[in-house]
């Protein structure tokens, strides 16, 4: 990777970060905001974390990652990811305006605790999942170009789409953290529309991956294990 496009990467990621911070603190009309400034270390640490890992072992995956839309990606999938890209900015705006601005949900601080276990757990996940599999793009697309191959290691041995599991809980775990209820409820849509989007992503993997239907019957559960 050249230094001009590892420059042009960080910016990409900077700017999401800065833009993060004005929404949530910006919604919630001060910057003294405990919870707030919780969630933003955390992911704001797992995210530097894992840039650096894929910047140093896998940055053809950083590439992926860095790019929503490709060619050959279903028609559906862009209007999905323009869809639940705004819904996450509404998420994250309602959150502190419920929570600090307005004050309409209340909980206690032993809940907020148990929402940063579970940020973290999901943190832990999505960085498990992005270090087992290299071809994990945010748009459905099978990646001839980089020799796409089914992975079933690593999380991919118990659930089918482990990014997905850890979007679960990550939602969940930011909800409490920042004490919201009316996340909770906008984040069980955002959970919906991600296990949708799973089954319509498996349908293109198995038309067109090599060994995605022996993948299948080997691992039964898409999100949950156990569940579904």
């Amino acid at each position: 990777m050249t230094a001009a496009r590892l420059r042009w990467l960080v910016v990409q990621t900077i700017v999401p970060f800065v833009l993060l911070g004005l929404i949530l603190f910006g919604a919630a009309g001060t910057l003294a905001w405990a919870p707030g400034w919780t969630f933003v270390v955390l992911y704001v640490g797992f995210s530097v974390i894992t840039l650096a890992y894929m910047v140093r072992h896998d940055p053809g995956l950083l590439e992926e990652r860095m790019t929503p839309f490709r060619s050959g990606q279903p028609a559906w999938d862009r209007v999905f990811i323009i869809v639940l890209g705004s819904l996450i900015v509404v998420w994250f705006l309602a959150m502190p305006l419920d929570a600090e601005r307005l004050r309409w949900s209340h909980a206690p601080t032993w809940l907020h605790v148990v929402g940063a276990v579970i940020l973290v757990a999901s943190l832990v996940l999505f960085f498990l999942t992005f270090r087992e599999n290299s071809y994990l793009a945010p748009s459905v697309r099978v990646q001839r170009d980089r020799g796409h191959r089914v992975v079933a290691s690593g999380p991919y041995r118990y659930v089918r789409h482990p990014l997905y599991s850890g979007v679960g809980l990550f939602v969940l775990g930011t909800a409490l953290l920042l004490g919201s209820w009316t996340g909770l409820l906008l984040g069980a849509v955002i959970v919906v529309m991600v296990a949708w989007r799973a089954v319509r992503e498996e349908r293109t993997l198995r038309e067109e991956l090599d060994g995605y239907d022996d993948y299948l019957s080997r691992v039964r559960f898409r999100l949950i294990p156990g569940i579904w």
